[in-house]
């Protein structure tokens, strides 16, 4: 007697690192929701959204969905989470910190979706995307020291992945990474280049924040204007959209003295592209 067949998996995304991992690996059509942060990184126009590990008025439009699996990231609101499990969803949260971590989770969701073999091809591909970049940093003189930042109130640093990007890219993270850092640190710490990627917020940092940080007049990035921002998805979603943002990092890290300041930052460099 044949073995009776799985039912097909009806994944709900709450994490965008989730979401585009699956959608790099070919695996779109086995979810079934997403939040609203989702379409940022990934090509999911048309699905249902219901919310986020953060914000959720019910779980009921996910119950609806009839899921066989919720996937979260860390960290997400105790409260949520606790709503979902009441409801005996299967629950899976990544929590990656490193290049390393990403790449395991790209192997777990392709195993869960039947992808290992697509898992495996893309972490070649963001290695090699990773590999063209430092070698072209290789070419640079010197390091160029960084903060990245994350949120700025309470101040804090980008992820320890960002700072391996940061390393690729030819600069040195010069505080902490993911952690809480006070004005005073980032002044002691004198970074050449600041870099602002605010969490759920898009490409809306406001550099000038940075410039009025009185702690921080003598600070290099600050005299020379090199106070940059890139589209937060690009450093805060651990998954493929980071490739995207190791490019931007690149750009903003080498950009030539004539080229200084926020009115040339990544962002519209790459604005003018587009419109090419």
């Amino acid at each position: 007697m044949a073995s009776p067949k799985k039912p097909e998996l009806r994944i709900v995304s709450l994490a965008p690192s989730a979401t585009s991992i699956l959608c790099a690996m070919g695996a779109r059509r086995l979810l079934v929701g997403v939040t609203k942060w989702c379409g940022d990184v990934a090509p999911v126009a048309g699905l249902p959204r219901v919310g986020d590990c953060w914000h959720m008025e019910s779980v009921t439009d996910i119950v609806a969905l009839r899921p066989t699996l919720v996937i979260a990231s860390v960290p997400y609101k105790l409260e949520t989470v606790g709503k979902l499990l009441e409801q005996r969803l299967t629950f899976l949260a990544m929590n990656p910190r490193s290049l390393d971590d990403v790449y395991a989770d790209i192997r777990l969701l392709g195993g869960i979706a039947g992808r290992a073999a697509q898992a495996e091809a893309l972490i070649r591909r963001m290695r090699s995307e990773f590999a063209v970049i430092a070698r072209a940093a290789g070419k640079m003189k010197r390091r160029v020291r960084v903060y990245c930042e994350a949120w700025p109130n309470p101040r804090i640093s980008s992820p320890p992945w960002v700072a391996e990007l940061v390393k690729i890219c030819g600069g040195e993270m010069i505080v902490a990474a993911g952690e809480k850092v006070t004005d005073a640190q980032v002044a002691e710490a004198r970074p050449e280049v600041i870099v602002l990627a605010w969490a759920a917020t898009g490409g809306k940092s406001d550099p000038e924040q940075a410039y009025e940080v009185e702690a921080w007049k003598d600070v290099p990035a600050i005299r020379e204007r090199r106070v940059f921002v890139v589209r937060d998805e690009l450093l805060n979603t651990p998954g493929p959209p980071l490739m995207e943002g190791a490019r931007w990092l690149f750009r903003a890290l080498h950009l030539r003295d004539g080229q200084r300041g926020e009115k040339n930052s990544p962002q519209r460099a790459q604005r003018s592209q587009r419109r090419r």
